[in-house]
Order: C-alpha cells, then structure tokens, then sequence
C-alpha cells in the first residue's frame, strides 16, 4: 500500500525530463568525434573531446533551467560538478567561475533591492509613480516599463533590474494582497525583464557586452565606435522595442481587470502616510547614488577605469553592513538560488570557450550563410547570437560571434557596422531562459511564473524581435546613413 501511494507521488514529468537531459549529454558526450569546422580561408579547426563533451553538457543544463527539474541555482551547481567528473575542465577552473566578478556584481545588485525593499524607498517609489499612472492596468503597465527602460540609460541592467523589482512587488501588492500568480503579475515581471534588456542596448551604460563589442570591433575593423555614434543607431531599436514589448504585454498577459478603482487616492494616503523622508532612507539612496554615480564616470574619466564595476557595486554591501543599515539576518535572505544559477552560467560559458566548442559552433553556423544574400547572413549571425545569449552570459556570446563574424563579413561584401549593431541588439534581449541576463533571474523571484512559461513568452518575443531587426537592417538603419555593404558581391 505504501508502495503504491509513493508510486502516485512521483512527478512522471518531471522525472521525464531528467531523463531527457542526461540522455542528451550521453548521446551527445558518447558519439564519435564530430567533422571539423572550416574558416573562411578553409583552415580547419577540430571539435576536442573536451569541447564535444562541453556541448554535451550545454544540452543538459538547457533542457534542466528550462523545466526546472530541480532548482535553477542547483542545476547551475551540476554545471561544476559535471565539468569535474567527466574531466571536461579541471575542478579549479570549473569552480572558479562561481567566484567571477560579474556573479558578484548581481550578488551586490540583489543587496541593493533588499535595502530599498527594508527601508520602505521601493512603496514611496511605488505609490508616487502610481499616483501619477492612475488606475488603469496599462498605464501601470506602460508607467513601469518606460521607468525600467529610462533607468538603463545610466545603469547597468542588473542595476536596474534589482533596483526596479521591490517597487514592482509594492505596487502588486496593491493589486492582488495574497500574492498570487496573475496575468497581470506574470506581464508585469516578465515585461519588466524583456524592456530591462531592450532599454540595456540604447547607450553603452546600459550593460558591459556594449563596451567588449567596441573593443572587438576597433581592433578587427579599425574604427573607434564614439559613445553617441552608438547610441545614434542603437536607441531608435530600443525604444521601438520598449514600445512593441508592451503592447505584446498587453496581448499575451492582458490584466484581469482594466482598472483598480481607488488606487490614485490609495496610493496617494499611503504615501502619506510614509511621513518625511527617513535619515536610514537618505543614508541607503546616498550609498546606492554615490556607487551609480561612479560607474558612469568611468565611461567619462580614464583615470576611474582601472575601477571594476563589481568591485564599486559590493562597496555598497559592505557599507550597509557597517552602518548598519543591514544585519546578519538579512544576509541569510540574500535569493542565493540567483547567485548559484548565475555561477553556473558563467561557468558552461567559459567552458564552451575555453574547450573550443564556442567557435566551432559559431564557424559551423556562420558558414551555412557564406553564399546567402546578405541580409541572410546578418540575421543568420543574429540568430545565432540570440540562441547563445539565452544560455551563457551576452557578453560571452558577443565574445564569441562578433570576431568570427567580423573576419567573414569583407568575404561576402557586408560592412562591419551593421555586423556589429545587429549582433549587440540581439545580444541584449535574450527573452526565452532565466539565465540569458539577470533582469530575468531577478524577475523570477517573483513566484509569478515559471521557468517554462518565460519560455513560451520568450519564444514569440524573440520572434518579434528577429522582425524588428529585420526592418532596421534592410531600411532604417541605411536611411540614417548606417553602411551595409563594402562592395557588390
């Protein structure tokens, strides 16, 4: 009898797809070795059984984050351990991604929604935006999405992200006060995600893959890319995007109700109830503003980019310790399932890297496009580079594309620039896995949805993007004087 009710207890589905992720790594880890890569020139390049097995192990995690068979940091922890046991990398280089300053520049980021959160700054956030939004669900909708997008102009998107995440769960509160997963929960944090990373591409504040795809294309194309020249092409995208992200937003999580009635008077009681501005409150905004006012000088004085961004950022954590605006008890509600989840990405990236595997699925690719017209071939490296974003870091999967891209492209006459605006719009909206940028692991300690709904969201988000892109690359983007060919084919 015990047997037969533990038999009902078992998850058959989730079991499933357990099994489906180890049967991927074995099939793709025990088949014989796979046929070399060529570059343009015809020099072949090996796939190692290292970097075979590193796919292998790409295949597994995939298939894990997107149905979470088991928590999404814990998969993340399998990465390292696979790495070990199956002699893919060695345990000190596995391991040591879990420690990369960018893991930490999130950990640093989640802190500083925590103080917002503590202090009560994220409800005088929420009930003074709401008190000018109204009661209507889309213009709450449009009022946080068009905040979340502004803010990326100046910070970076994990910044945000964290920053704009305990105002979103204050103004649902006052929508639903269980909690409860909702349309309207679901669009609000998935959407706050997607326009994180659309408003991310608009200046080179937004995120570090803008920064390593100038330093790529200077040293393969020549030319400095100028902070406005970038944004020149790049914010038109972006805001088409914040725009559209909405109205899919609209479409796909339509609120269950039009209005809230009596929210504006609501919120406006509630903030005033709030009183004067607090001394802790004035003490967490000066820390967070002096650590952002930072970050954004050391795109404007030399002397301040010897500074690492992660390292400014966990200045922050230590001085709310110290203060204190926090204490021990609050570390312990730090959401290390993100921190562990963002290990593991970094990790499977460098392992694809560093194992080759990377390139030779990035000269695989671009090659099926090396006789296509050239619109082909650009959203074929599109394509490409929004695959790879959605499952290791974007600056990794810029890192990876754009050199390889950038040496094809004088083959087929297609100019640089519109290689390397395509590839960096792409790469900031990976829209179908938590561990495509931070925003959207940041977005799922919600509880509003889960892994394999963001899925399926992203997947026509991404779609809707690849047509937007389109349209940039074959008309706007020339009409504003972009280059897309060097000479006629």
């Amino acid at each position: 009898m015990r047997l037969a009710e533990a038999g009902r207890g078992i998850d058959w589905k989730r079991f499933g797809f357990i099994l489906l992720g180890v049967a991927l790594f074995c099939l793709a880890y025990f088949s014989p070795p796979w046929a070399p890569a060529a570059d343009p020139q015809g020099t072949l390049f090996e796939l190692t059984r290292e970097g075979k097995a590193a796919i292998a192990l790409f295949l597994l995690a995939g298939v894990w984050w997107v149905f979470e068979v088991v928590p999404i940091g814990v998969t993340g922890i399998a990465i390292g351990v696979l790495q070990a046991l199956f002699l893919i990398r060695p345990p000190r280089e596995a391991f040591a991604d879990f420690m990369d300053p960018s893991v930490w520049f999130i950990f640093a980021s989640l802190v500083i929604g925590m103080v917002f959160t503590k202090t009560g700054l994220t409800q005088r956030m929420a009930y003074r935006m709401l008190a000018v939004v109204g009661e209507r669900t889309s213009m709450i909708y449009l009022g946080c999405f068009t905040m979340t997008a502004g803010l990326t102009l100046i910070m970076a998107h994990t910044a945000v992200a964290a920053t704009v995440f305990p105002l979103l769960v204050a103004i649902y509160s006052l929508y639903d006060e269980d909690n409860r997963p909702t349309r309207f929960g679901k669009g609000l944090f998935i959407g706050m995600a997607f326009v994180a990373g659309a408003g991310s591409v608009m200046t080179l504040l937004g995120s570090a893959r803008g920064a390593v795809a100038v330093g790529f294309f200077k040293s393969m194309a020549g030319r400095e890319i100028a902070f406005f020249e970038f944004s020149y092409y790049l914010v038109p995208v972006g805001l088409v995007m914040v725009l559209l992200l909405w109205g899919f937003c609209m479409v796909f999580f339509k609120p269950e109700r039009a209005t809230i009635p009596g929210l504006r008077e609501r919120a406006v009681g509630l903030y005033a109830k709030l009183g004067p501005v607090t001394a802790v409150q004035k003490l967490a905004l000066a820390i967070v503003f002096a650590a952002i006012l930072t970050l954004l000088l050391r795109s404007f004085v030399p002397a301040l980019n010897a500074l690492d961004k992660s390292a400014v950022m966990l200045v922050t954590t230590l001085l709310f310790f110290l203060f204190p605006v926090l204490t021990v008890e609050d570390l312990e509600k730090v959401p290390w399932n993100i921190a562990l989840l963002f290990g593991g990405a970094m990790s499977i990236g460098s392992c694809l890297w560093q194992t080759g595997a990377a390139k030779w699925i990035a000269l695989k690719w671009l090659l099926l496009f090396q006789d296509a017209h050239w619109l082909l071939f650009v959203m074929g490296i599109a394509a490409l580079v929004l695959v790879m974003t959605n499952f290791i870091m974007n600056v990794a999967a810029i890192a990876i594309t754009l050199p390889v891209a950038l040496v094809m492209a004088p083959y087929l006459g297609v100019a640089p620039d519109v290689v390397f605006y395509a590839s960096l719009v792409a790469a900031g909206m990976p829209f179908m896995l938590l561990v495509g940028a931070a925003p959207n692991a940041i977005a799922y300690e919600s509880k509003q949805f889960t892994p394999g709904e963001f899925f399926l969201a992203g997947v026509p988000a991404s779609v809707l993007l690849l047509v937007v892109l389109g349209l940039f690359v074959s008309f706007l983007w020339p009409m504003l004087g972009m280059p897309t060919l060097t000479a006629v084919r």
